[in-house]
């Protein structure tokens, strides 16, 4: 098999790209990036050299860049997005640009150059959001409701990748995942921020009372689902996938953070909450564990282990993330809700 991988710099792209080395090392991989802020080419360093994996600096926006990616290749795992929340409440343009249009120029590029898979990574968050008291949860039947940019562009582009599908034949799967989280994840997120900032001393930001309910997926079970649905998967379907079978609340998942790394709750700081902050996200997960045999290798808590082991190894990768312009972003957006950097 021969891969287009976009977005492999960033930290669902790399780990995927990592993982698809380490158990397809017949196949050849091309890592498609833009390198924004959050790719990172340390994060390949360990197959950079290998002769069948290729980097190429690039826009998935830019057409003719594109098409000469995409000569030989026949499956393409799309990744390449802008993904915070956050950042597109401040700015959305962006989110517009790379996650719709640059999903309609990929998608044209592929059924042009014949391409035998694509296949669109996406979000849970196109749902919209649950009931913090009910028991309900995101099924590949659940209607669209997106709350932000964000989740309105990701929205807009699965049904574009839907349309290629139905209008001209695009062979493509869908997953739509829920948070992930792992190594190499930008300290942007929540669990890295936690983890990061708990390991320099200082507070951890929780937005408003701390009670938003997000399904946890822990990225390596990410990557060997995405496998799955690549193997054995249908043309045309979508499948969801979650990490838990239970509902965790962000500040839950700070409190065992903390405990994991031997710090008290004074260390967490309330801040106010962002504009139309999803209550809650929940993924059942029964078509992809039925259809295609997938679950979860571990539960929370020891995957939740795992990444703060590779956080505590790896500070030279984050400390050197965590200054310039991200320190820039970070007093801009949490400074000015109330929080202290």
């Amino acid at each position: 098999m021969n891969l287009l991988v976009t977005g492999g710099a960033g930290f669902i792209g790399s780990n995927f790209i990592l993982y698809w080395m380490r158990t397809h090392p017949e196949d050849s991989v091309i890592n498609f990036d833009k390198l924004t802020y959050a790719g990172n080419l340390e994060n390949l360093k360990e197959i950079e050299n290998l002769p069948n994996y290729v980097f190429i600096h690039g826009d998935i926006c830019d057409t003719n860049a594109v098409i000469k990616a995409l000569a030989d290749v026949d499956t393409v795992v799309h990744f390449a997005a802008e993904s915070h929340v956050d950042r597109s409440i401040l700015e959305s343009s962006p989110f517009i640009q790379t996650n719709i249009v640059g999903t309609h120029v990929l998608l044209e590029a592929s059924l042009k150059a014949g391409v035998k898979r694509f296949h669109h990574v996406s979000t849970d968050e196109v749902f919209g959001s649950l009931d913090i008291h009910d028991s309900k949860k995101f099924t590949e039947a659940t209607p669209y409701d997106p709350r932000s940019p964000y989740s309105a562009s990701k929205a807009s582009s699965d049904h574009l990748v839907r349309a290629y599908y139905h209008t001209y034949g695009l062979p493509m799967t869908i997953t739509n995942c829920s948070n992930n989280y792992g190594p190499y994840q930008f300290p942007e997120k929540l669990i890295p921020l936690a983890i990061t900032n708990s390991i320099e001393g200082k507070k951890v930001p929780v937005y408003g009372d701390g009670f938003n309910i997000r399904d946890w997926l822990y990225v390596e079970d990410h990557c060997r689902a995405i496998d799955l649905v690549l193997q054995k998967g249908k043309i045309g379907e979508t499948y969801c996938i979650g990490g838990t079978d239970q509902d965790f609340n962000n500040l839950t998942i700070v409190k065992k953070i903390l405990s994991f790394l031997g710090k008290d709750e004074s260390f967490i700081e309330f801040v106010k909450d962002r504009p139309g902050h999803d209550r809650r996200y929940a993924i059942n997960w029964d078509k992809i564990h039925k259809e295609l045999g997938w679950k979860p290798l571990h539960d929370v808590d020891t995957w939740l282990m795992k990444t703060i082991e590779w956080y505590k190894n790896n500070q030279q990768w984050w400390r050197h993330i965590k200054s310039g312009e991200y320190q820039t972003y970070y007093k801009e957006q949490y400074g000015r809700n109330g929080g202290k950097t």
